[in-house]
C-alpha cells in the first residue's frame, strides 16, 4: 500500500510540473526552464520550514511567489527570442540555477542540529511532515488537493480573456499583434504563472522527499515537464494528467524491469504522438471565443487593407 501511495504522490507532483509547462506551451513557446523554477521552489520552501521555522501553509505560497517573480524577471529578456534560441536560453537558466544550488552552503543551528543546503551534499533535514506526524495518506490528500485547485484555476483562466489571449498568441502571433494584443505581456504572464506553479510543485517535492540535491533538477526533469502537455494535448488539462499517469505510472514504474530501454520507449512515444496525433492524446474543440477573435482579426486586417487602398 505504501508503494502505491508514494507513486500517487509522485504523479501528483509531476502533474503540477506538467501544468506549469502547459501555461508556457499555450503561448507557442517551448521552455526548458521549468526545472529551474521547480528547484527554486524546492529550496526556498525547504529553507523556510527547516531553517526559519515557518509553517508549510506559508512556506509553499511564498516559494511559489518567489519562483513566479524570478520567472517574470527572466521572462522579459528571454522571451525576446523564440524557437531554438529560447530553448537554449531557458536551458542555460535551468543549469545556472542547478549549479547555484550545487555550490550553495548555508546552514543554521536548530534543535535538531545544523540544517540547510550543504553544497554537493544536498539539503537534508526538511522534516516538516515527520515532525508533525503527517501520514502518507494525509500528504497524498494535500498534494491532490493542490493539484485540483491548480487545475480548477487554470480551467477558469483558460475560459477567461487571459486564456483566449494565450491561445491567440500561440495560434498566430502576427494576427494577435494586428488585433492589438501585447505579445510580451501575454507571454510573460504565462511564463510567470507557469513558474509559480513549478515552484509550488518543487516546494511540495522537497517536503515529501525530505532531502534534495542538485541532481534532482537535471535537464531530464524539464524534458518530462514539456512532454506531459505535448503528449496529453494542449486543448485539455485532463490530457496532462493522463500523460503523467501513463509515463510515471506505467512507463517508469510498471516497466521498471526494462531498465534503460524505458528511455527509448519514452522517445518513441513522443515521436509517435507527434506524427499520429499532433494535437495530443486528448483534444477538445477550440473555445468559441478564440473563433470569434480570429474572425474579428480577419475583419480588422481586411478593413486596414481597404483603408490603405
Amino acid at each position: 500500500m505504501d508503494f502505491y501511495i508514494g507513486l500517487l504522490q509522485v504523479i501528483g507532483v509531476h502533474t503540477l510540473l506538467g501544468l506549469s509547462a502547459w501555461c508556457v506551451l499555450h503561448t507557442g513557446q517551448v521552455s526548458l526552464a521549468q526545472g529551474g523554477f521547480f528547484a527554486i521552489g524546492a529550496y526556498v520552501a525547504g529553507m523556510l520550514t527547516a531553517m526559519v521555522g515557518w509553517p508549510l501553509a506559508w512556506a509553499l505560497p511564498t516559494a511559489a511567489l518567489f519562483a513566479g517573480c524570478i520567472a517574470i524577471a527572466i521572462g522579459f529578456p528571454a522571451l525576446r527570442v523564440k524557437g531554438l534560441m529560447l530553448v537554449v536560453a531557458t536551458t542555460a537558466f535551468a543549469e545556472i540555477v542547478r549549479l547555484v544550488f550545487f555550490n550553495l552552503k548555508w546552514q543554521v543551528q536548530t534543535p535538531n542540529g545544523m540544517v540547510g543546503p550543504d553544497g554537493g551534499l544536498g539539503f537534508g533535514g526538511i522534516r516538516y511532515f515527520p515532525a508533525n506526524a503527517w501520514s502518507g495518506l494525509e500528504i497524498l490528500s494535500l498534494i491532490w488537493s493542490v493539484v485540483a485547485a491548480v487545475m480548477l484555476f487554470l480551467w477558469l483562466l483558460d475560459r477567461s480573456r487571459i486564456g483566449t489571449l494565450w491561445r491567440a498568441v500561440g495560434e498566430d502571433e502576427v494576427a494577435a499583434q494586428s488585433a492589438g494584443i501585447n505579445l510580451t505581456a501575454a507571454k510573460v504572464s504565462a511564463f510567470g504563472i507557469g513558474g509559480a506553479i513549478a515552484g509550488l510543485a518543487g516546494g511540495i517535492f522537497s517536503h515529501n522527499t525530505t532531502h534534495i540535491e542538485h541532481g534532482n533538477f537535471t535537464i531530464l526533469l524539464a524534458t518530462f515537464a514539456i512532454a506531459y502537455p505535448i503528449i496529453g494535448g494542449l486543448k485539455s488539462l485532463l490530457g496532462t494528467l493522463v500523460a503523467v499517469v501513463f509515463i510515471q505510472g506505467v512507463l517508469i514504474e510498471g516497466l521498471r524491469f526494462l531498465g534503460d530501454w524505458r528511455s527509448l520507449l519514452f522517445g518513441a512515444m513522443i515521436l509517435a504522438v507527434m506524427l499520429i496525433r499532433p494535437s495530443g492524446v486528448i483534444s477538445a474543440p477550440l473555445n468559441l471565443s478564440l473563433f470569434i477573435f480570429k474572425k474579428n482579426a480577419t475583419k480588422l486586417g481586411s478593413s486596414k487593407g481597404a483603408s490603405h487602398a
